[in-house]
């Protein structure tokens, strides 16, 4: 009797394990110029794999990450022969973006920024393109990455930059000294994707670096020129768990920047062997129907060496609106972004939303001690409010324009124009 026990119970868990669902078919819906065959090596489910919801669900988050699509949804139905069908359905976003900046530089003076990038070159999502700019000196870069090059796990990437610019450098005498930057760095990056919420990046980074005095009253003991030549390890560790739903965003991010120069080699030792550390922990939260406040929280560490040219900037376009551009420089930061997002009108692809803010920071002077982060000495309190105008299908269209009010008695005010949400 015991025995006929044991062979039912083993007949029916094999009848049972014989009919797990099947996804059968899986179909991709909407898309035009995304390759079909890349969205389906680039998502988990996979034809013949048992159905599984969560999967699903996590694919569909996934390619809401993609830089071509604007939305995607999954359906799951039941053919007539019993095997499930699972189609994913793709919003595609317009992802061949033009770039215009219009500035005003330190000096007041016209300043200009175009660009064209491709965010889904060959159907792939790979990113090719460049920029050319026009502030005081001429910069050009030319960018491609394809994280997917390889495997649905494994890419590549691949930049050139030749930036020349006019830096303000600030020493303890409190002058400032304006110098022409100019850099010209080859960069080569490999890119591992281990799952869906984790991203490595790991490059190396060529350069060659040269300091040239404009102007300014140079205190004694500092070069009118010096360069070097330069080579960086550079590393980035992403942890991502946001769910995006156009304009509205939800979840935890955490992004690693890693950058270690070493083989300096130059006529100054002011330009020495460093190290830069910067985190940036992101929150979104959405409220209500129409509501998202979103957080930054930015921690950096750099080499505390007595230099004046220093890693960490403060400018409006980087941490702090209305700070104005460059206006200091340290080897530590901690800056706080929060804001609240309202959207005010929503009508097909148009999106016309709001914006309060609140930034704030502190920053550690070149040699000096850790408790400047602490003791208020460098704090920068800048409240403020915004203006977005979004194209919901036109991928990183997102046009601001932020007013910050500065908060102390040498405090500034200002306007930052810019593309994309600021964080």
């Amino acid at each position: 009797m015991r025995k006929i026990i044991t062979l039912i119970c083993l007949i029916g868990y094999m009848a049972l394990y014989a009919q797990d669902n099947v996804v059968n078919t899986v179909t991709i819906e909407g898309n035009k110029r995304t390759r079909t065959s890349f969205i389906k090596r680039f998502a988990f489910v996979k034809e013949g794999t048992v159905l599984d919801t969560a999967r699903i669900a996590s694919d569909v988050r996934r390619l809401k990450l993609l830089p071509s699509v604007a939305n995607a949804t999954s359906k799951i139905e039941v053919t007539n022969d019993g095997n499930y069908q699972l189609t994913y359905t793709i919003e595609e976003n317009f992802a061949i973006i033009p770039g215009l900046n219009i500035f005003t530089d330190n000096n007041d003076e016209f300043a200009y920024r175009i660009s064209l990038f491709d965010f889904n070159f060959l159907g792939r999502n790979q990113l090719i393109g460049g920029f050319y700019s026009k502030d005081v000196f001429d910069s050009y870069g030319v960018f491609w990455e394809a994280p997917n090059l390889f495997t649905r796990k494994l890419g590549i990437g691949v930049n050139y930059q030749n930036i020349v610019s006019q830096e303000p450098v600030f020493f303890d005498n409190d002058q400032d000294v304006n110098y022409k930057f100019d850099t010209k760095a080859f960069q080569i990056s490999v890119m591992y994707e281990p799952n869906f919420n984790n991203r490595l990046e790991l490059g190396v980074n060529v350069s060659r670096e040269n300091y040239d005095f404009i102007e300014g009253d140079v205190p004694n003991g500092i070069p009118f020129q010096l360069g070097a030549d330069k080579l960086a390890i550079v590393g980035e560790y992403e942890y991502n768990n946001i769910n995006i739903f156009y304009q509205y965003q939800e979840g935890f991010r955490s992004l690693f920047n890693y950058r270690f120069v070493t083989g300096s080699e130059g006529e100054n030792d002011l330009l020495t062997n460093f190290f830069i550390g910067r985190n940036d922990f992101e929150y979104f939260k959405r409220v209500g129907a129409r509501g998202n406040w979103a957080n930054r929280l930015r921690l950096a560490y750099a080499s505390n060496d007595n230099t004046p040219f220093a890693p960490f900037a403060l400018d409006n376009q980087l941490n702090i609106r209305g700070v104005g551009n460059t206006i200091d420089r340290g080897t530590a930061a901690i800056v706080l972004n929060t804001e609240y997002r309202q959207t005010l009108y929503e009508k097909g692809w148009f999106v016309l939303q709001s914006n309060a803010f609140l930034d704030a920071g502190t920053w550690r002077n070149p040699g000096g001690n850790i408790g400047e982060l602490f003791d208020g000495s460098t704090l920068r309190v800048y409240p403020g409010l915004g203006i977005r105008f979004i194209h919901k299908r036109i991928f990183n269209a997102v046009f601001r324009l932020d007013y910050g009010f500065g908060i102390g008695n040498e405090a500034t005010n200002g306007i930052v124009f810019g593309i994309g949400q600021y964080f």
